[in-house]
């Protein structure tokens, strides 16, 4: 009998494979993994026959439950969303809680959320500028849930609160546990809801530096050399993909904003993804930079951590595009080069967390990983928020919410 045809035996028939039976829930299966590919590659980087492989169906079959890329893309997003969302609903039984117990349960509530749906935890933190403007306001609608949730229990246990620094506090909260998305570091999730819980408290209870002071700095603009063209290349390419996203950026546009012909950025890189490599190459070693420095001229590691700070939102606030494309755009980076970048970024973390746990002998190398994590994207959070105002009042603010993150509270 021919290999994969039915045997009959008297009046049963036995296949050989058994049929394939579509799952019910095949669509939000569907979403899921696709969440998780758009949170680790980004919206551009992924296909939909990458997310047919990954769910074992046809390209076909998949565009029988979305329409496109985009319809799917938003359904991962606004799912997320939504999640988010609903993280935030305090049970009908709170109206007798406390504001303290309020907040407990909101910050356990967010943070489960967040650890269930880590490597999709990017998507609304920095793939939502993709979406239809529409959408982005509905993104915006579910994410404002979560902030008016804290910052209401927030005004009642300190209704002294200047309503700024509230907002403020109450940001710092949502990116310390946002930041479980930007790493790899790992703990049991009840370490991680303990570790990342007591620091949301020591910050919701601290009390902010002034936010008035002296104005922001004016820096006069500088003309690049023309030998420098490789430099005014890098900078015009950052401040696109900061703008517009790496994807919707072309060579002829980076040449144009140069002054220069398409062929003219040849010269000096191989290619765009070329570019974007180097602006990696550029944030990573002025962190690595700072370290041995700060090291050198303290007298012990808190000092050396507190001069790192300082150094840090200085320079991340001076190059605020550099910044943020430095978070959004890892996934577009060519894949050799991601590795390399990942292991100096592991490395400046590592030194991080050596100087903290010299500093808090309490914390083991793993928690001092977090810390150092969610101290480093309360800035990119917190600059966004603040638009990145480089005065010394709102960079000292930030400063202040980073040691904070990493000391606990002041002695």
């Amino acid at each position: 009998m021919p290999s994969g045809q039915p045997r009959s035996s008297g009046d049963q028939v036995v296949a050989d494979n058994p049929v394939k039976r579509r799952p019910k829930n095949r669509k939000s299966t569907i979403a899921s993994v696709a969440a998780e590919q758009f949170g680790a590659l980004g919206y551009h980087a992924v296909s939909m026959e990458d997310i047919a492989a990954k769910v074992d169906v046809s390209a076909a079959a998949l565009y029988r439950h979305y329409p496109s890329k985009y319809a799917l893309f938003r359904e991962a997003v606004l799912a997320l969303g939504a999640k988010l969302r609903e993280s935030a609903v305090l049970p009908d039984e709170a109206t007798d809680w406390s504001p303290e117990a309020r907040i407990d349960w909101l910050l356990q509530s967010i943070a489960t959320m967040t650890i269930n749906n880590r490597q999709s935890g990017a998507l609304y933190r920095w793939e939502g500028r993709y979406l239809h403007s529409a959408d982005q306001r509905l993104l915006f609608e579910q994410a404002s849930v979560i902030h008016f949730a804290l910052a209401e229990c927030l005004a009642e246990l300190r209704p002294a609160l200047d309503p700024t620094d509230r907002a403020m506090l109450v940001a710092a909260n949502l990116a310390i546990l946002g930041s479980i998305t930007d790493h790899h570091a790992t703990l049991p999730p009840k370490a991680i809801q303990q570790l990342l819980g007591e620091t949301c408290w020591t910050v919701l209870r601290c009390d902010l530096p002034s936010a008035t002071g002296e104005p922001a700095r004016t820096e006069p603009a500088t003309e690049i050399p023309d030998t420098f063209k490789h430099e005014l290349l890098l900078e015009q390419a950052i401040l696109l993909f900061h703008e517009r996203g790496y994807h919707e950026v072309g060579i002829d546009d980076i040449a144009a904003a140069a002054g220069l012909p398409p062929s003219g950025v040849y010269r000096y890189y191989r290619s765009k993804a070329d570019l974007l490599a180097a602006a990696f190459r550029r944030a990573a070693d002025r962190v690595s930079a700072a370290i041995p420095v700060a090291v050198a001229q303290s007298p012990n590691s808190r000092e050396a951590l507190t001069r790192l700070v300082e150094k840090y939102v200085a320079g991340a606030f001076a190059e605020k595009e550099l910044t943020f494309v430095y978070y959004a755009e890892i996934g577009n980076v060519p894949p050799h080069e991601r590795s390399m970048l990942r292991n100096i970024q592991r490395l400046n973390v590592e030194e991080w967390a050596r100087l903290l746990t010299e500093s808090r002998p309490e914390l083991s190398s793993r928690q001092a990983r977090f810390l150092v994590h969610a101290a480093l994207g309360l800035v990119v959070d917190l600059g966004r928020m603040l638009h990145f105002d480089k005065s010394p009042a709102s960079e000292g603010r930030v400063q202040y919410l980073m040691l904070r993150v990493l000391f606990g509270a002041e002695e």
